[in-house]
């Protein structure tokens, strides 16, 4: 189970293996995309990250899992709101957790976090206790939603915090009027790209339809709801050349996964955004920016 940080069919965490044909994600393919969405959207994921201090007492977590780590860039951010807990980043794919440990000891943090490989849902048992378990848009990588956070809430000790991140806004990146093709481009591979997460959640083993009641499938499982808060990123353009670097990753990624769904001109209209020898594609836009909300769901074990 991997993060994936991004909006539905652009790149939203999954099991090695547990998906194919077009819905196939390799994520050690991927990691450079994760790891660049995490870092950009920082400042938002240390806020909510920094928002759980006050929801549980910080000197009294000593074990957080974060569940789909990827390469392990919210990993740090938990570790470092958490100064006395040990950190466990939890992933199905090796060189992911390899990027995730190497990340922790680069910032200092490798005395408190460690990495464990688990395939879920079959490994959740060996994951074991803690106080704080966060999963970041993984949960819909699994078939059944519910029992997966059912397991989640079994290993949360008494008092103990579930958080999940799942939903928000889609990302907005592109003025809706590029001065070239129909306008509204962005909002038209967004709906293609909810089509592919469609079939996604369909092909996974044992899947299973709910609706997206956040807060009512985790008051299912025993937790007590104890809040939710919407976190966002702005960056207004002109955004730095890091931030532009990820958003070419992004939509190269969304030509890829939406390429057959693609009616001609925007197929044609996406191309000239991706051919750095345009002037005005991606690659020298000025009017390019990245507005991002993700909404964080938390419930308490009494």
């Amino acid at each position: 189970m991997t993060h994936d940080h991004g909006n539905h069919g652009h790149g939203h965490h999954a099991q090695g293996g547990h998906h194919h044909d077009h819905t196939d994600i390799d994520w050690t393919t991927m990691a450079p995309l994760l790891e660049r969405q995490a870092e950009v959207q920082g400042p938002l994921y240390r806020e909510a990250a920094a928002w759980l201090g006050t929801l549980v007492p910080v000197s009294g977590v000593r074990r957080v899992l974060d569940v789909g780590s990827g390469p392990g860039v919210i990993t740090c951010y938990l570790a470092e709101a958490f100064p006395d807990a040990e950190t466990v980043a939890v992933d199905g794919t090796p060189e992911l957790l390899a990027r995730a440990g190497a990340r922790a000891e680069a910032r200092g943090l490798g005395g408190r976090v460690s990495t464990l490989h688990a395939e879920l849902p079959e490994d959740f048992a060996r994951m074991g206790e803690a106080d704080v378990i966060w999963a970041a848009e993984s949960l819909h990588h699994l078939g059944d939603q519910r029992a997966a956070l059912e397991a989640l809430a079994g290993l949360l000790r008494p008092g103990g915090l579930l958080v999940l991140v799942e939903g928000g806004l889609t990302a907005r990146r592109l003025p809706r009027e590029l001065g070239f093709g129909r306008p509204g481009l962005e909002a038209r591979l967004d709906a293609l790209g909810a089509e592919w997460f469609g079939e996604m959640r369909a092909s996974l083993p044992g899947a299973k339809a709910e609706v997206d009641d956040w807060r009512a499938l985790l008051a299912s499982t025993g937790l007590v709801p104890a809040g939710t808060r919407s976190f966002l990123s702005d960056i207004p353009a002109p955004v730095p050349p890091v931030v532009r670097e990820q958003i070419v990753f992004q939509f190269e990624r969304t030509r890829q996964s939406v390429d057959e769904r693609l009616a001609a001109d925007d197929r044609e209209a996406l191309d000239r955004l991706l051919d750095p020898s345009a002037p005005d594609s991606l690659h020298h836009r000025t009017d390019l920016f990245q507005l991002v909300a993700r909404t964080v769901h938390t419930a308490r074990k009494g």
